[in-house]
């Protein structure tokens, strides 16, 4: 399995793109662990988004897709409405609505 993944600063809010076989969840520790210059100098790092492939081929050209022109677009629009939606999450301490559909 491989993946794609953005990582958000959190001291500057700059995306770092990466795609590799090891899990998210454990590339992130790495990198808040300082394992590149990129991350050591921009860290503490949250993991905001990721894709899952089975080939490696997809997942690096998706990777070099996020990061050209247009991608770039989409990577900014991603991360906006994640952010956006992450406003809106309930607190712990809250239920959540409840839901109902009325015919």
């Amino acid at each position: 399995m491989y993946f794609v993944y953005f990582l958000q600063s959190l001291k500057n809010n700059k995306v770092y793109i990466v795609s590799t076989e090891k899990l998210p969840e454990i590339r992130l520790k790495e990198h808040d662990e300082g394992t590149n210059k990129f991350t050591r100098n921009n860290r503490p790092l949250k993991l905001v988004y990721f894709e899952k492939y089975f080939c490696k081929q997809d997942s690096t050209a998706r990777e070099k897709f996020y990061k050209s022109g247009f991608g770039k677009m989409i990577k900014k629009i991603i991360i906006q409405t994640i952010n956006n939606n992450a406003q809106f999450q309930p607190k712990a301490d809250r239920p959540m609505a409840e839901v109902r559909v009325l015919h």
